[in-house]
């Protein structure tokens, strides 16, 4: 399987604001953002991959600063580093107030999918060439970042058998 470039995945849209997409602060929804984001990093997993994809986890988002009706914003995602089956995709949020043309940082988030076979079944995955500096420090520190997912994964599930499905009303 041949390696496949962070470009080859990258997936960019923007997008206005709207007075429905704010909340009582006059900013955009956090899970607005949130589902934008899935939203793009799923086609960036499937482009690279060429698989179905399913999302594994969302590892992190950091809202860095408001987003208002006066901007537009620009989902920026890319597969930056790769398991077995699977991928970690960058996204990349920014603000551009649409007077005055000023361009921030407004998010990061980080998320993993991972690739299916035919049967539904986790599958290989191309790895991924970073080539312009923030791809490769996004690429270097992808393998520590693994790592803590995979940590962060077995407390979850140690803190699962602790909890109940029982019905709360009973």
């Amino acid at each position: 399987m041949e390696a496949k470039k962070c470009n080859e995945s990258r997936v960019v849209r923007t997008m206005r604001v709207f007075p429905n997409d704010v909340n009582d602060h006059h900013t955009l929804f956090g899970g607005k953002l949130m589902s934008d984001a899935d939203m793009l990093a799923s086609i960036s997993a499937t482009r690279h991959s060429r698989k179905e994809c399913v999302t594994a986890s969302t590892d992190s988002v950091d809202f860095l600063s408001p987003i208002t009706p006066k901007d537009s914003v620009c989902f920026e995602s890319f597969v930056t580093w790769t398991g077995n089956s699977s991928m970690e995709v960058f996204v990349k949020i920014i603000a551009e107030n649409m007077i005055s043309g000023e361009r921030k940082i407004a998010a990061t988030a980080f998320l993993t999918f991972v690739a299916l076979d035919e049967d539904g079944k986790p599958t290989k995955v191309p790895a991924v060439i970073p080539e312009t500096d923030e791809e490769k420090k996004l690429f270097e520190t992808g393998k520590a970042r693994a790592e803590k997912r995979k940590e962060h994964r077995k407390n979850s599930k140690d803190l699962a058998s602790y909890l109940t499905t029982s019905k709360p009303w009973e």
